[in-house]
């Protein structure tokens, strides 16, 4: 069996008048993540790992900023997407670990629910998917509530 494993790094500006989307999951939040699209950086964290993993460049390259069509499109379309992107290059992906930095809001007790979005996005068990959030305590652009990255790592699979 031929494994890949891929890394994805996203980060976005803290804005108003914006939802907070993290997983696909709408946070309580009184600033949303700046982006062409809905700003999802887990979500896009995660995309990049699994076209990382299958060689299949990144994010930008198939879903460019400069593209109207995804101008405000929810990143969940997107990662189904890139699903179909690495299934087509027969590669399945296995399990998927994410990080979100974040000073605030706090994020535990949403992590069930993206927990629960990711699993169904990408057809997988909440077994195969692990999600974690934690702070830079008070450093750094993410310490001072500016914005907020994600780090993403897909184990993929060869389809035989």
């Amino acid at each position: 069996m031929t494994q890949r494993t891929g890394i994805g790094i996203d980060v976005h500006p803290l804005v108003e008048g914006r939802p907070l989307v993290l997983g696909g999951v709408v946070i309580p939040f009184e600033r949303g993540l700046e982006g062409n699209s809905d700003g999802d950086v887990l979500i896009h964290a995660v995309i990049d790992a699994m076209l990382g993993a299958a060689a299949l460049g990144d994010i930008g390259t198939h879903f460019p900023p400069t593209d109207e069509r995804y101008k405000g499109i929810a990143s969940g379309i997107l990662l189904t997407d890139t699903l179909k992107l690495v299934d087509a290059a027969l590669w399945r992906v296995e399990y998927l670990d994410a990080t979100i930095l974040a000073e605030r809001p706090i994020l535990r007790p949403f992590m069930g629910r993206m927990k629960q979005s990711m699993a169904e996005l990408l057809g997988l068990s909440e077994g195969s998917l692990n999600l974690k959030a934690t702070t830079t305590d008070g450093l750094g652009f993410i310490g001072r509530g500016e914005g907020i990255s994600c780090m993403a790592v897909a184990t993929i699979t060869r389809v035989e």
